[in-house]
């Protein structure tokens, strides 16, 4: 490698014309440039220049080196810029453990888009409403959503999703609308299990009302649905209803009034990723991070 290196230095000094030329385009000083060619004519048993004070000429001998090493420098640059291509692409199997109604509703096209950006990699993706281990399964991430992560587990923000009320309009046609987020009592809610209260917030003004309703669910999918089917209020981001507000099958509420702000994140086991791991994942912070 170090006689590469000094070969590499042999031909910079030719190409600029001098060594002071040459010190000037690779921030190595004269002497020490002087000193490599020095050490290299030594190596080689060649004297490769003449040296004057205002010139260099190339010896016969050296004119020859000089095309022997410009192929060998520009070989080993173009494989150097081989390898750098395929960095920047990684391969292999990514296995990731994404929440169901997120990832079929909001990351499917971002995951099309990445899949499309490098086709070497291959997608193992669980979707699922469980928490899987990390440590013991053999995932590369897990994307979540507003959970806190056990301290040995590494968490990468990606956005932060603000959850909002609507409703379907033949619901509130049949219901009518609230106006005020105390009157939600009086309105069936669809909500997940074990959400008997929605806390809602506006401002600086901070409200936690009773809620109840005719169906506990474990879907955000299957919440959605049935809001659009005119079976109550639902309390959902912005981003998994989309479609259904550009539909007009569902409308929003007191527009004043949200949930929590609900961190989403990406979750590895360790710091140190494959290229597959952290190209993913900055991939979803940067698209993410445009919403």
């Amino acid at each position: 490698m170090e006689l590469l290196n000094d070969m590499a230095l042999f031909v910079e000094v030719v190409n600029a014309k001098g060594f002071r030329r040459a010190a000037e385009a690779t921030g190595i000083p004269n002497s020490t440039l002087s000193r490599r060619i020095s050490a290299l004519e030594k190596a080689i048993g060649l004297r490769l220049l003449h040296r004057t004070t205002r010139k260099i000429e190339l010896t016969e001998a050296g004119q020859r080196y000089f095309e022997r090493c410009r192929r060998i420098v520009d070989e080993a640059r173009l494989a150097h810029e081989h390898l750098g291509d395929m960095l920047a692409q990684p391969s292999g199997v990514l296995r990731a453990s994404l929440p169901v109604d997120f990832a079929t509703t909001y990351l499917a096209p971002l995951i099309a888009e990445f899949a499309h950006l490098y086709p070497g990699i291959t997608f193992d993706l669980d979707l699922t409403s469980r928490r899987v281990d990390l440590v013991s399964e053999p995932f590369d991430v897990a994307i979540r959503i507003g959970e806190s992560e056990p301290s040995h587990l590494i968490a990468r923000p990606l956005t932060t999703f603000t959850p909002h009320l609507y409703a379907s309009p033949r619901y509130l046609d049949q219901a009518g609308e609230p106006d005020t987020p105390e009157a939600l009592q009086q309105h069936r809610c669809l909500g997940m299990l074990k959400a008997t209260a929605w806390t809602l917030h506006a401002g600086t003004r901070t409200v936690t009302v009773p809620v109840s309703g005719r169906f506990l669910l474990n879907s955000m999918g299957m919440i959605r649905r049935l809001a659009t089917l005119d079976m109550g209020i639902v309390l959902m981001p912005d981003e998994l209803v989309a479609d259904e507000l550009a539909q007009g099958t569902l409308r929003r509420l007191l527009p004043h009034w949200h949930g929590a702000p609900q961190p989403v994140y990406a979750v590895t086991e360790t710091r140190l990723l494959p290229a597959k791991t952290q190209r993913f994942i900055e991939f979803l912070r940067e698209r993410l991070g445009r919403e």
